[in-house]
């Protein structure tokens, strides 16, 4: 460590002694002492070690037991129809949409972080990508349940598939539905093959440490022969940049096309030309709110602070600050545009929304997604832990008031008021949703015990930079 470097002496970092900058942030991204042997012997040992820890088992317990509450719920669906949800005439779109908008904003982080953050050349992604990879792929899967189940007859979902019209199906291609599938398909097709061409180093290092015939033969196919030579890091890196070219546009495309399912109608509170724009920075806001969820508990239990430092958790934060403003100018763009509009039904829309009788949600949203985020303007906030997380939690909880707010409050009182109805979600609609968040972090957690949750390729060039820098 270069001399007249000052170390943290408070916080739950102060025993490793992470430099700090002129203006107090962590300066490292990878705490000292680490080295090549270190960090595969880590990493790759959470993937090897038997039996696992006690704690990822009752984590399974419990989002396998919500997993098959999910299954029941669907099954119970599928057999008695969307009925059984608290969907109405005029509100058609009930919890489905506004859980299908959340998941697929959720899965905007991973993207971003992979991606973009790559592109420019930010190396403390390094310790977080992959994990964020895994976590657009799971939260991709859970949005995709919703509209599916939606249709009301999931079995004929190729209706919407541009297949050879021979039955005289052909999609029809004004619909926001076909929109979504050709958007939803491509962005996970495309993280998929990003974040698998990524894990092939590191399959092959848990290939070569694994003890047993039976792990060395499935990591070895993972792998795909994979063995380190200069052809295969050359083009390794050749296709990672160019799927990271790929999935960049993505993140501004996918949310986008989702926002139009809304802008295109006219309904008052949808029909806006800042939906786009809005939904993905509100995307990325939530993104990066769920990686801080998942990550600080995971780099505490797997005692990974020195490869996800407080650095990670500052960036991550700053990012979310920025995206959190442009989400609350969105809020006053709507409320404006309402007024100056002079259109009494989007004026109508907007006093509905904060004193009708979902007011409460709207409140609620202004709480947790703007009021409770200004602490991130806090550097002691950003850098400890716990504050964090209880920030972006309040974050995750208010991206879905938001979306149920859009929603639904547009949506229960029409033009026409003899037609205006109540929506209220039934414990089929509550039975569903918590039941994808099950299959989400069964996912997870199954990602977490058998494949390297943090990039050793990748953060083994950390360590040989470290050591370029400091004498």
């Amino acid at each position: 460590m270069p001399e007249g470097d000052p170390k943290i002496t408070k916080g739950p970092e102060a025993d490793v002694g992470y430099p700090l900058t002129p203006l107090g942030y962590p300066s490292r991204i990878l705490g000292p002492g680490e080295t090549y042997d270190t960090v595969t012997e880590r990493i790759s040992s959470i993937v090897l070690r038997h039996p696992p820890l006690k704690l990822w088992w009752v984590g399974f317990a419990i989002a396998f037991s919500m997993l098959m509450m999910f299954l029941f719920a669907v099954t119970w669906l599928l057999y008695r129809g969307i009925g059984i949800w608290g969907v109405n005439i005029p509100v058609a779109w009930g919890f489905a949409i506004v859980n299908f908008v959340w998941w697929i904003g959720i899965g905007h982080a991973g993207t971003f972080i992979s991606a973009i953050l790559l592109l420019v050349l930010q190396k403390w992604r390094t310790s977080i990508n992959r994990l964020t990879e895994a976590m657009t792929l799971f939260a991709v899967a859970c949005a995709g349940m919703f509209p599916l189940l939606h249709l009301g007859r999931p079995w004929l979902f190729y209706w919407l598939l541009p297949y050879p019209d021979t039955m005289g199906l052909w999609p029809q291609f004004r619909s926001p539905l076909v929109w979504d599938v050709f958007a939803v398909s491509t962005y996970f097709t495309v993280s998929l093959i990003f974040w698998y061409v990524g894990l092939l180093p590191d399959l092959a290092t848990v290939r070569d440490r694994a003890q047993t015939w039976r792990k060395k033969f499935i990591y070895g196919v993972l792998a795909m022969g994979w063995r380190g030579s200069a052809r295969h890091w050359q083009r390794h890196q050749s296709a990672y940049l160019l799927l990271a070219g790929l999935a960049t546009p993505l993140v501004l495309s996918v949310h986008s096309v989702v926002s139009l399912d809304f802008s295109v109608a006219i309904v008052p509170g949808w029909h806006s030309t800042i939906f786009p724009p809005y939904f993905v920075a509100g995307a990325i806001y939530s993104g990066f709110a769920m990686v801080l969820n998942i990550v600080i508990p995971l780099r505490r239990i797997y005692k990974l602070e020195s490869y996800i430092t407080l650095r990670h958790l500052n960036n991550m934060a700053n990012v979310m600050l920025a995206t959190g403003m442009m989400v609350a100018y969105g809020y006053l763009m709507e409320a404006f545009m309402a007024w100056f509009s002079g259109d009494i039904y989007e004026q109508y829309m907007m006093v509905n929304r904060a004193f009708g009788p979902y007011g409460w949600a709207f409140w609620a949203l202004m709480l947790t997604n703007v009021l409770i985020p200004q602490a991130l303007w806090s550097r002691r906030v950003r850098t400890t832990p716990i504050l964090l997380f209880l920030v972006a939690f309040s974050v995750n909880v208010g991206m879905w008031l938001e979306r149920f707010v859009i929603v639904i409050t547009s949506l229960a009182r029409d033009y026409v008021p003899s037609i205006w109805r109540m929506y209220y979600p039934t414990r089929w609609d509550w039975m569903t949703f918590f039941g994808t968040i099950g299959l989400f972090l069964t996912l997870l957690l199954l990602f977490i015990r058998f494949l390297p949750m943090i990039s050793m390729s990748e953060v083994r060039e950390l360590v040989t930079e470290h050591e370029e820098v400091e004498p």
